[in-house]
């Protein structure tokens, strides 16, 4: 479904080995770039909000050359989904295979989605899964098999990270590794959505600071 990147490989999950590689013919432009301008496209703009114009002109590209290379605008918004996850993936994965104390390794964690969400020219932009992909998931069955596999491996992710605490003595016998790590995937998405809105990020870290001292007393 997916066209991989051409470039180097792509991140592995946070719960599962990376997938090979799919061969392709060269092109003469740089799919990679012109999937990222879609993607920044999609992401600040949403599914439907976004014309085949508008995916044009931040490409580079004209209506047949993004068929050719794309599919349809369906196919590239899952595309583009695909791309911010994996990109996604890849700066987050060290941190939770990484050893470190519990506290540390969710510090660093919100630290790193907090980069991603404020992120963007125009104003933060958000997560695409909360922002944008959530809203196409109620209509479209493969967005929201995506969108749920996300939100599986988070969890399984932080579960594993909670798990490994409770065993080193961080945590109480008591703590629940699942329920704990649906709350911190809960603060992952409140703080996805207060960025979006503009909220300062010192009051985005007050909130993250919060929610760890909940999960870690």
């Amino acid at each position: 479904m997916v066209q991989k990147k051409t470039g180097a490989p792509l991140p592995p999950r946070l719960d599962a080995p990376v997938e090979p590689k799919r061969r392709g013919r060269p092109r003469a432009y740089q799919p990679d770039i012109a999937l990222g301008k879609a993607l920044d496209l999609f992401r600040k703009d949403g599914f439907a909000a976004t014309s085949l114009d508008d995916l044009s002109a931040a490409t580079g590209m004209n209506r047949p050359s993004l068929y050719g290379a794309f599919g349809d605008k369906r196919e590239l918004y899952i595309k583009s989904y695909q791309r911010y996850r994996d990109d996604a993936r890849a700066a987050m994965v060290e941190i939770f295979r990484n050893e470190l104390p519990i506290k540390k390794r969710l510090e660093r964690i919100y630290a790193v989605a907090l980069d991603i969400y404020l992120s963007g020219d125009g104003g933060p932009r958000g997560c695409f899964t909360v922002m944008t992909a959530a809203s196409e998931a109620v209509f479209d069955s493969e967005i929201r098999a995506m969108v749920l596999e996300g939100f599986s491996e988070l969890d399984k992710a932080f579960t594993a990270c909670f798990r490994r605490a409770r065993e080193n003595g961080e945590l109480p016998e008591s703590a629940d590794p699942a329920v704990l790590a649906q709350l911190a995937s809960a603060t992952i998405h409140t703080i996805a959505i207060r960025a979006r809105a503009r909220v300062p990020r010192r009051e985005l870290e007050a909130i993250v600071k919060g929610a760890i001292d909940v999960m870690c007393r």
